[in-house]
């Protein structure tokens, strides 16, 4: 009897088994995305990563759980933590508050960023080799900084002095200011830095910054969320931006990359580890090479601010959708 007890348990044991293994790998998906907040750059980055799972898994096969935080990031936190409670097959995180939400809810859980500027800023990771070793991985959208420093000379050739207007709050801002304040100092620039907490006192912030002669603004989730509180408080103040969505808001200029591609990246590294081709603690983060980045400008902006796109366009500058002066 006592045997028999033993076997049938042993039966129970593996039917669990097998029922859960069936599950997980029936070719079925559940994905839950959390999105730090709505702007277009991080609106397209999430659509690129979908259509990369779908195209990947087929439509059928994947189902979103879709969550923005609306810029909260102690919101981030509740969306991954029901995340895990769910126990989704894989996490993405877009933007950094997410992923260091993500990153400290789970540690089984695959999570794969996009709209991550550095990744070892993030994640406070040290002697970063490019892996980051852990359940996390992803693509970055680090653009060439030096490269955006150099605008500002190209563009803005009678500044004296920089402001940089950035968000304190979010670490890869700080990241990617430091690095071009070097840049901009080697050029012969003044800087003066002007960060700002939050969505409440970016239009003070940015009145501020707007007494110097140029503004660069980083890749930020805040101040691309922010766009118009900050172009009416700039008068005529010229702003170079790190991507695509601040530029269209505020800006002049930017050198950008696709965000849309970028998450499509994601979307493919995702795939890879759904179908067990490949461990997130095993994969490279993913950056835009230079050479897919592009030169855009805010044809409407620099219409008021007369500056000439001809010169733009010779350049090799194309505008953004949506600014063309009518």
């Amino acid at each position: 009897m006592k045997k028999l007890l033993a076997l049938l348990m042993v039966a129970a044991m593996m039917v669990g088994c097998l029922a859960l293994t069936s599950c997980k790998d029936s070719g079925k998906y559940q994905v839950g995305i959390i999105q730090l907040a709505p702007h277009d750059a991080l609106d397209a980055a999430t659509q690129g990563f979908k259509d990369a799972l779908v195209a990947e898994l087929g439509e059928e096969n994947v189902t979103f759980s879709f969550q923005n935080a609306q810029g909260d990031a102690t919101t981030c936190t509740t969306i991954v933590n029901d995340f895990v409670t769910k126990n989704v097959d894989l996490i993405m995180a877009n933007a950094t508050a997410a992923l260091q939400a993500a990153a400290n809810a789970t540690e089984t859980i695959p999570v794969v960023g996009t709209s991550i500027t550095a990744y070892s800023v993030a994640l406070g990771l040290e002697n970063f080799n490019g892996t980051v070793g852990t359940n996390v991985t992803g693509a970055a959208d680090l653009a060439n900084l030096e490269k955006q420093a150099k605008m500002v000379k190209d563009l803005c050739p009678e500044a004296q002095t920089v402001a940089l207007l950035y968000c304190s709050g979010e670490p890869n801002s700080d990241y990617q200011v430091k690095i071009v304040k070097g840049h901009l100092e080697d050029l012969g620039f003044s800087t003066e830095l002007f960060p700002f907490t939050d969505s409440n006192d970016v239009a003070a912030v940015a009145a501020a910054a707007a007494a110097k002669d140029a503004i660069y603004i980083p890749t930020d989730n805040t101040a691309a969320s922010c766009t118009g509180a900050i172009l009416g408080a700039i008068g005529d103040t010229p702003i170079i931006t790190g991507e695509e969505a601040t530029c269209k808001g505020c800006g002049i200029a930017t050198l950008t990359i696709s965000y849309y591609d970028m998450g499509y990246v994601a979307g493919k590294m995702a795939a890879k580890i759904l179908k067990g081709e490949a461990k997130p603690e095993n994969m490279p983060i993913e950056i835009v090479p230079d050479d897919k980045q592009v030169y855009k400008y805010n044809a409407a902006r620099c219409a008021e601010l007369n500056i000439d796109v001809e010169a733009l366009k010779t350049a090799g500058y194309t505008a953004i959708t949506g600014t063309e002066v009518q």
